[in-house]
């Protein structure tokens, strides 16, 4: 736990000192940051989303010099924007003490919180130094990096979705009533960050299930999946009167649909995001974080022990495909969401946004692939936190910003 209390700490250093610099020009927020913000400062002053009044007002001048524009339609005089209510309600107690610098020291600590997280899943496929090696490189990686002072919910999904799984992982050793329903409480939160997330948590709460229905703990299964039903039905409802529909996507201008396409053929002509996802020159994840190669070599590992039956032969083997493969199953759903449902690549984020949230859960594939090519790997580390420091110091001391697309 030493080593994960550090690992925590530096990445809170690193990342806190990326708070304040310009996201996209002279602004240090873009996309949908300064409307979380302006949600979130309503929610402390007024008790209610309702922005209405603050766009009036132009209170976002106070953090975002650039024009704030709605996002969202009008009903019955307010305007409740189609950023959720989950950030916001994280975020507020924040602002009402230091406005957005301490909203961005807060994201700062979650983010850090779920890269420590990643490391203790990576601790279950391969020792030390590989599994810290990874976290750190993967942690410093500019997608990671970026992300963690955005006022954005991926990196907040991430914590939960690599805090339940690393639970779940635990069932299969000691079955634990409260963890049980930590992991349950964890997935349940995970609507109310973004329904994009869901199917990813989704995965981690069949996984689950499944053990502690072969642990004949079912009691404590239907427990625990009544426990994130529940919390997904009442999102459900409490969106439905705020924003007048089961999510916050109603509240999207007309015109505007939750996916940005119609009908299954549109969404099917987004497959050639596969491929741009991660090799697009300029947006692809592969180009700002190059260590993530070796994920494809931890798969490339998992799927020849599985094969090869080494399990049967060699103790601790299974535990170790098994958490290896939560965590790619995990990503494999996320990663379809992004490619099929996710309007944009970019998603007005350092991209590609829609894939960030399980980027810790990717620390214990890029860790075993740098176990068995350590030359490379750590090529492709040193590659990725030197594109991230120059990043940030073009950011901070020259003419550039956080977003490439600026």
């Amino acid at each position: 736990m030493r080593r994960t209390a550090l690992l925590f700490a530096g990445l809170l250093c690193a990342y806190a000192l990326t708070v304040g610099l310009e996201a996209e020009g002279a602004s240090r927020f873009a996309g949908d940051e300064p409307h979380v913000l302006l949600a979130a400062q309503s929610l402390m002053e007024d008790g209610n989303l309702d922005v209405a009044d603050d766009l009036r007002e132009y209170v976002y001048l106070d953090f975002q010099p650039a024009p704030v524009r709605a996002i969202g339609k009008a009903r019955e005089g307010r305007l409740y924007e189609p950023v959720g209510i989950g950030l916001p309600i994280l975020t507020a107690p924040a602002f009402a003490l230091g406005g957005a610098t301490a909203v961005g020291l807060l994201l700062a600590a979650v983010a850090a919180l779920a890269i420590s997280l990643g490391y203790r899943l990576a601790l279950r496929v391969v020792p030390d130094p590989w599994a810290l090696g990874a976290a750190v490189a993967v942690g410093l990686s500019p997608p990671v990096l970026v992300h963690a002072t955005a006022v954005l919910p991926e990196l907040c999904a991430g914590a939960a979705l690599a805090g339940a799984a690393l639970l779940a992982l635990r069932q299969g050793e000691r079955v634990s009533r409260r963890e049980t329903f930590a992991l349950f409480a964890l997935l349940g939160l995970l609507p109310w960050l973004g329904l994009k997330f869901v199917p990813a948590g989704l995965v981690v709460g069949v996984f689950a299930a499944r053990i502690l229905w072969r642990a004949r703990r079912r009691l404590l299964a239907v427990g625990g999946t009544e426990l994130a039903t529940f919390s997904l039905a009442f999102f459900f409802g409490i969106n439905q009167g705020i924003y007048g529909g089961p999510t916050p996507y109603t509240a999207n201008l007309e015109g505007r649909g939750p996916t940005g396409a119609e009908g299954l053929p549109e969404h099917l002509e987004r497959a050639p995001r596969l491929v741009s996802l991660f090799m697009d020159p300029g947006l692809g994840l592969l180009r700002w974080a190059p260590v993530l190669v070796l994920v494809f070599a931890g798969l490339f590992f998992l799927v020849r022990s599985s094969r090869g039956g080494l399990a049967r032969g060699l103790p601790g083997v299974r535990e170790i495909e098994r958490a290896a493969g939560l965590c790619a199953a995990v990503a494999g759903v996320q990663l379809l969401v992004a490619v099929f449902l996710a309007p944009s690549i970019a998603g007005g984020a350092f991209p590609p946004r829609h894939l960030v949230a399980v980027i810790p859960l990717l620390v214990p594939l890029v860790a075993w692939g740098l176990r068995h090519v350590p030359r490379a790997g750590v090529a492709l580390a040193l590659i990725t936190v030197a594109i991230s420091l120059w990043l940030t110091l073009d950011t901070a001391f020259g003419d550039g910003s956080l977003l490439p697309s600026s």
